[in-house]
This record gives C-alpha cells, structure tokens and sequence, in this order.
C-alpha cells in the first residue's frame, strides 16, 4: 500500500486541534491566559497610574499596548512548553515514523499558540475598556492596529517554538523567554522614553517593542503615526520569517538525529 502524499494544510490543520485539544484539558493553562492578563491590565492602571507622569493622557491609554505585548509574551510560554514537553516525552519520535509534513507539527503549535495570545489579547483590551480605556481612532485606524497587534502574535509564538526545540526541558523554556517579558517594560510601553535614563533611553528607543507600541497606541487614540508603523511591521515580518525557518531547519535536523 502507497502512503498518502503528506499536505501542509491538511496536516496543519489535524496538528491544531490536537495542540487545542491538549489546551483544553489543561485548565489551569486556560485560566492563567484569560485570569493573568486581568489583573496585569487591573494592577498596572490602577497602581501605577496615580504615580506615573504621562502629561494629559490618561494612564490606561498610554499603557495598554504595552500591556497587551508584555501579556502576550507572558502567554506565549505555553507553546514553548508543549512543544519541549512533545520533544522529550517522545510524541515528536511518533511523528517523524508517521507520512506527515514536518513543517505541519510545528505550524499547529504556531496556530493554537496564535489562538490563546488572541484571546489573551482580547482580554486586556476589555479590561482596559471596563475600567476606563478611551479610543479615538477610526475603524480603519484600528483595523491597522489590529493587524500590527496580529504579526506580533504571530513573531513572539514561532519565537516561543524555537525555544521550545531548543530547550532541554519543559521547565527551562521560561528561562529563554524571560528578556520578551521584560522588553516592553524597557520601552514605551509604560514611561515615555525621554524620561528614561539616557542609557536606558537609548535602548528603549531602537528595540522591536517600541515601535509596535507607539504605532499601535497611536492608531487606537487617533495620533499621528509617523513611520513607527513601518517600522513595527518590519520588526515583526523579520523576527517571524527568521523564526520560522530557524524553527523548521532545527526540527528537521533533529528528526534525522
């Protein structure tokens, strides 16, 4: 008998819903997606707020990006871990004796890592507006933002799968993913930059999360973007594109190991 012809998007496709299968059976993952980002959004507006100078803006407005980036980092750490713990529990061994495509085990752990950080996201922006949170941008201005807001997700999960390959366990992950949690603290994202020491002004200023902060707080409250936008689509387009093929090269070198 032939085996079939393996097909990405088919195998893609059966490789999600066995990554959102796992997902739902572990309910604590559920509840520190949806419950963490909660009470980041909570801590942070109304903590800090009444501390922090931002000139007129209100608080809430001028982090939520910010929040957004650090929370979807934060969450991106599950994938990290699901494909360590498929690595070294022998699940990719399984894979690699099956007529699949390679690229589609990874692609279904993008996918459902895309879907969680979706939600997370979503839920800091709802928080945002339940206690305080005012937009000014139009539907296109926001349609943009979105989208931004979107490649990122897409950049911080393959970013998280490539970390998961290289880790030698499940618990080490966090370890590689600790400088993107707190990168948008060193940006931004919760400070203006000139108000930053020098040292640490300079870094914010040419780091990946600026740029995709000051775009997308800026189309959500209908400011001037200046090239902040081309800027966070670059970062984001590069990081997934040199993510991506490091991740597949390093799976695939490993399956012939």
């Amino acid at each position: 008998m032939i085996n079939p012809k393996p097909c990405v998007f088919y195998d893609s496709w059966i490789m999600f819903k066995r990554c959102m299968l796992i997902s739902t059976r572990n309910l604590e993952t559920m509840i520190m997606s949806v419950v963490t980002p909660f009470f980041i959004m909570l801590l942070f507006s109304v903590v800090f707020g009444g501390i922090t100078d931002v000139g007129d803006i209100n608080y809430i407005d001028f982090i939520i990006s910010g929040i957004i980036l650090q929370s979807v980092a934060q969450g991106s750490q599950f994938a990290a871990i699901n494909v360590s713990t498929d690595m070294t529990k022998g699940v990719m061994d399984r894979f690699r004796s099956m007529p699949i495509s390679k690229a589609a085990v990874l692609i279904g752990h993008a996918a459902a890592s895309v879907l969680r950080n979706t939600v997370t996201a979503a839920v800091v922006l709802g928080t945002a507006f339940l206690i305080g949170f005012r937009s000014y941008g139009g539907p296109v201005d926001w349609l943009i933002a979105i989208g931004i807001f979107m490649l990122y997700i897409i950049a911080i999960s393959w970013v998280s799968i490539f970390f998961g390959l290289i880790s030698r366990s499940p618990e080490s992950t966090t370890g590689y993913l600790f400088p993107f949690f707190i990168l948008p603290f060193l940006s931004s994202g919760f400070a203006p930059t000139y108000s930053l020491p020098r040292a640490v002004r300079w870094f914010a200023q040419h780091q990946p999360m600026s740029p995709i902060i000051d775009s997308t707080r800026a189309l959500m409250l209908g400011w001037p973007t200046g090239n902040s936008i081309w800027l966070a689509i670059a970062w984001c387009v590069g990081i997934s594109a040199v993510s991506f093929v490091a991740a597949v090269q390093l799976y695939k070198r490993k399956l012939t190991q």
